[in-house]
């Protein structure tokens, strides 16, 4: 009796759909979508982020900082828009290289600076010292390439990621008041 190993793969994209977005991207390089959020706040730390049409995203703090720990803090939504922007990423470079993945997963983790307490008191810190100060990034992935392949793969999307871009570089900030 011979056993069979069955591999069975994510669901993939539109390869075709990719190469014409790829194309559009190529003949006009300054090209730029638009993300917007509107975030209303619900009392305590917990506040809701509507986003298009979707379900709102909520945020709350945990209990030691005087949140309710209903849902994930700000900092983790952050590291899960990281790790959605990575395997995303991921699986556009894999789909264009014609690599079939079996399995993507991604372990995020960041140390935070929040000793200035929001801003309220604490300690006198710098914008730099506030924040996540280190992100550590594990990728489990597996697929019909070899490991040096996968390897070049998770390299090649974190370079072109654009929310790990934004996180690693500065970015013009603006901040006031509404009409």
């Amino acid at each position: 009796m011979s056993t069979e190993t069955v591999t069975t793969y994510l669901r993939p994209i539109d390869r075709e759909g990719l190469l014409k977005f790829a194309a559009s991207g190529r003949e006009n390089p300054e090209r730029k979508g638009s993300n917007k959020v509107h975030t209303v706040m619900q009392g305590q730390f917990r506040s809701w982020s509507y986003v298009g049409t979707h379900n709102p995203v909520v945020v709350d703090e945990p209990l030691h900082l005087f949140g309710e720990n209903t849902v994930p803090a700000p900092g983790e939504i952050a590291l899960s828009a990281l790790g959605g922007c990575l395997s995303v990423g991921i699986t556009a470079v894999a789909t264009y290289r014609q690599v079939k993945l079996s399995r993507l997963e991604i372990f995020l983790e960041a140390d935070i600076g929040n000793t200035a307490a929001w801003g309220a008191g604490g300690a006198e810190r710098l914008p730099l010292q506030m924040g996540f100060q280190e992100i550590r990034v594990k990728v489990l992935i597996e697929g019909d390439a070899s490991r040096e392949e996968l390897d070049d793969i998770v390299k090649h999307a974190n370079y072109f990621s654009p929310v790990a871009n934004t996180m690693r570089n500065p970015v013009p900030f603006s901040i006031s008041l509404a009409d």
